[in-house]
Formats: structure tokens, C-alpha cells, sequence
């Protein structure tokens, strides 16, 4: 009778949104989400400034941290949950015996992921020397698990969010899109081989910008409890990328492996952010304009807009953005126009003209095929967005 009455006090609990504050674990996996993109940008500018080191790294320990740290906590949250109070055990999901928060348990998947490619990465080196691509094998699976680890992360205070109507709700609201900025970091990064400004002009940038970013902005959009969510997370990830910008040419360094074409003599920072605040802002105003209340037809209504919008504010800053980075009044400190180049290129006038302006020109049909993604990644957002704002477990 006891146990019985336990039970339906913490089902009332968690339905009436009586919450207490947020738990550590629920930072902790944030903090170790974010270490992941910081890490990551550390490590490419580690691989531009100064070639193959050791394994044990600082950017290397910051990545696996960030994998370390989550799949810990989440270890504890399953054991906790599944040995511990009600409530816990309510907001929880079954796997193999064990209960846990869904986001938990894609934490915990991605953490595994990120440790075992850890020596296959260190082999690959060893085998084949410095990776001329960011997505080499062991990179591609260390890629999957931070991608697992920051969207547990994102499931794990969603759940949180949706679960609380008290103080408390603002905090994991706040750690939501703080999240969703981490996530659209770590997209930006993978695809930064077809994102420099000298392909600016191209029809595979906005087609490859219209299929990714899209789908994190409108999700955060759509999921958040706070206003202008989306813009928020492009806010923290060009927040992030200009910190990094500015912080890693402050740090001497010099190259260790031949060839050095370049001859750099300090930390290579990233290029320049692309200006998401822009279509994300033109996205807030939409999904206010809207409202939040899912509605089927209505929100394909809202994915064509989206789309449109999104592709429209984009070509419209990042063309003209871009020729300036190209320019010489964008190389200095603040915009590290032509400074992001690793120490293995021959220097030349390559890098400072538009790549590819007659083989893949921007042209109707190209971005017919970027609206058509934009579209369709956007209908996507909506519709993970519409479940993640009903996830409580």
C-alpha cells in the first residue's frame, strides 16, 4: 500500500510539474557536450598549426572528455533510476533490464562510440600518416558518437523542460537551446571543407547549408519554451566560433611535420562563422507568427516559408559576406580573412578568389534543389521538434 502511494505521488509530481532544481547530472552532460566542438576545433587547428602529434593531446583529452564525462553521469542516471526513487523510474525507459531517461541511453551509446574509435584513430595514423579529409574512417565514427552524445544531451533537458512548469523550466529551457547551438557546431565542422568562403559562390554550399542547418534551428525553434530559440543557438554557435577565432592566434606554435609551405608561427584559428543569426531570426519571426501548436497542414505551410526564407536571408548575407572575407580588409584579427590557412598549403592568389565560378555556378536550378532541401529538412524539424516538445521520459 506504501509503495503503491509513493507511486501516485510521483506520478502526480511529475504531471503538476512540483520539480526540483535541475540535477548536476544534467549540467555535467551539458558541460561534456560542449567540451566536444570546442575540442574538435582545437584538434583541426592542432592538425593545421602543427601536423600529427602524440594521441594524448590537449584537444584530444578535451573530445574525449566531452565523451567521458556524459556517458558517466548517464551511467550513474540509469543505476539511479533504476535502483532508486519512483519518480525516477517513472521518467524513465526499459532497455536490457535497466531503466533510464531516452536521453540517457543515447548519451551512453554515443560516450561508447567516441572511446572505441579512439585507438582505431590512433592505428589509422599510425598507418597511414596525417588525414587529408576531416571524415576519415575513425573520424567518421567518432563524428556518429559526439553527434549521439550532444543530441542525448539535448533529450536528456527537453525531457526536463517538458516535465516542469516551476523555475526551473528556464533553466533547461536555456540549456535546450544552449544545446541545440552545441549541435549546430558540431554540423558546421563536419561540412567545413565545402563551407570555406571561397565556395560562397557555389551551388553546393547552399545545398549543403540548406539540408543541414535548417533542421536545428527549426527544431529549436519549435521544441523550446523560450522566444527566439533558434536564434539563440546560431547566437551560441557563432558565439563559439568567433572565441575561438580570436583566443587560438594567441598561442605560439609551429609546424613539426614535412612539408611546411605555409611557415605559421601560432595557433591556426577556424575561418570566420557563417551568419546564421540571420535566417534564424527570420525563422523566430515565422514560428511566432504561427504560433506553437503543432497543426498538420498548417506546418507544412510553415516548412515551405521556412525554406524560402531561410535560403532568401542566407544567399543574401553570405554572398556579399563572403566576397569581403576574401578581401584585404577582412585580413586582420578580428575577421582572420586569410589567416586560417594550415602550414602544408603553397600560399598563392587561390586563396583569396571565389573556387569553382564556372564549374558549379548558383544558378535556378541549383537553387531550386537548395529550396527543395530547405523544405523538406524544414518539414522534418517540425515534426522531430512537434515530438521533442512531448517527451517527458
Amino acid at each position: 500500500m506504501a509503495s503503491s502511494l509513493a507511486v501516485t505521488s510521483a506520478i502526480q509530481s511529475v504531471a503538476t510539474g512540483r520539480a526540483a532544481p535541475l540535477p548536476w547530472h544534467c549540467y555535467a552532460v551539458v558541460f561534456g557536450a560542449a567540451c566536444i566542438p570546442i575540442g574538435a576545433l582545437w584538434d583541426i587547428s592542432w592538425h593545421s598549426t602543427i601536423g600529427r602529434d602524440t594521441f594524448w593531446t590537449p584537444a584530444h583529452l578535451l573530445i574525449y572528455l566531452g565523451g567521458l564525462l556524459p556517458g558517466l553521469s548517464c551511467g550513474w542516471l540509469v543505476l539511479q533510476s533504476t535502483f532508486g526513487r519512483a519518480e525516477e523510474r517513472i521518467a524513465s525507459v526499459r532497455v536490457w533490464g535497466f531503466r533510464g531517461p531516452i536521453g540517457a541511453w543515447v548519451t551512453i551509446w554515443g560516450s561508447l562510440a567516441m572511446l572505441i574509435s579512439a585507438p582505431f584513430d590512433n592505428w589509422w595514423h599510425d598507418a597511414y600518416g596525417l588525414d587529408v579529409e576531416i571524415l576519415s574512417p575513425p573520424h567518421t565514427v567518432l563524428a556518429a558518437g559526439m553527434y549521439a552524445v550532444a543530441v542525448g544531451a539535448l533529450l536528456l533537458v527537453v525531457s526536463r523542460q517538458n516535465r516542469s512548469v516551476s523555475d526551473p523550466q528556464q533553466m533547461s529551457s536555456f540549456l535546450f537551446v544552449f544545446m541545440a547551438g552545441v549541435v549546430l557546431t558540431m554540423s558546421t565542422i563536419i561540412v567545413t571543407e565545402e563551407s570555406f568562403p571561397n565556395q560562397q559562390r557555389t551551388s553546393l554550399f547552399y545545398q549543403i547549408s540548406c539540408a543541414i542547418y535548417p533542421l536545428y534551428l527549426v527544431i529549436a525553434a519549435r521544441a523550446s519554451k523560450l522566444r527566439w530559440s533558434g536564434t539563440g543557438a546560431a547566437l551560441f554557435y557563432m558565439g563559439v566560433m568567433l572565441l575561438i577565432l580570436w583566443i587560438l592566434p594567441l598561442f605560439p606554435a609551429q609546424p613539426k611535420l614535412a612539408p611546411i609551405y605555409n611557415p605559421v608561427d601560432h595557433m591556426v584559428p577556424p575561418s570566420f562563422p557563417l551568419l546564421l543569426a540571420i535566417p534564424a531570426l527570420a525563422i523566430d519571426l515565422l514560428m511566432l507568427w504561427f504560433g506553437r501548436k503543432p497543426n498538420w497542414w498548417r506546418d507544412w505551410i510553415l516548412a515551405v516559408l521556412v525554406g524560402v526564407v531561410f535560403l532568401g536571408t542566407l544567399l543574401a548575407v553570405q554572398w556579399h559576406f563572403a566576397k569581403f572575407l576574401l578581401s584585404p580588409a577582412a585580413a586582420n584579427w578580428f575577421f582572420a580573412g586569410d589567416g586560417h590557412w594550415p602550414y602544408f598549403v603553397r600560399p598563392g592568389e587561390w586563396q583569396n578568389r571565389f573556387w569553382k565560378p564556372d564549374e558549379d555556378p548558383v544558378t535556378l536550378s541549383g537553387l531550386g534543389i537548395a529550396l527543395a532541401l530547405a523544405i523538406f529538412k524544414s518539414r522534418v524539424a517540425l515534426w522531430f521538434g512537434n515530438w521533442m516538445a512531448q517527451v517527458k521520459r
